[in-house]
């Protein structure tokens, strides 16, 4: 019974293979100038805990490499804390964080701007009444949110190098 089923699912993963490439579907990373472009950017490290998280999550996704650069990217981060789900006592017991990251990729030589963006990353998380878990709490928000924020940077990022490959 599992190997008329292991058939059918290798000839269907035949069949979407053959009509991607029918179509000019190319994966992103097939450039060889997008992983080479990612991996010559210095990441600029703003101020504060969520400047240094996003910086280090930016420079391991982007494998950057010491040395001089081709290009810099200048980050400029904005961070909200909303209150949500207040108890009768008027204390909140989540919150909402909200990280949004602008940024300008530059020419090393020039200091051009060569594309400009922005990401924001909402998530919540709880609030409880020991000070330090609420504390543990709102890192662990900022973490994921910075995470998040570096890999949606770094997707826009190799979708403009790809693009300045193919023209």
């Amino acid at each position: 019974m599992t190997r008329p089923l292991r058939l059918t699912g290798v000839l269907a993963l035949s069949l979407a293979t053959l009509a991607l490439s029918a179509c000019g579907f190319r994966p992103l990373y097939a450039d060889p100038g997008v992983a080479l472009g990612l991996s010559d950017i210095d990441v600029a490290s703003p101020r504060g805990r969520a400047g240094y998280l996003v910086t280090a999550a930016l420079n391991d996704a982007l494998a950057a490499r010491p040395g001089a650069s081709a290009w810099r990217l200048d980050l400029d981060l904005a961070e909200q804390r909303f209150p949500r789900g207040l108890r009768v006592d008027n204390v909140a017991t989540r919150y909402e964080y909200v990280l949004t990251a602008a940024y300008t990729l530059r020419a090393g030589a020039t200091g051009e701007p060569a594309k400009t963006g922005s990401v924001r990353v909402e998530l919540t998380y709880d609030s409880a009444d020991q000070p330090y878990a609420s504390i543990t709490a709102q890192q662990d928000a900022q973490e994921r949110a910075a995470t998040e924020a570096a890999r949606r940077i770094q997707l826009e990022l190799a979708a403009w190098f790809a693009e300045q490959a193919g023209s």
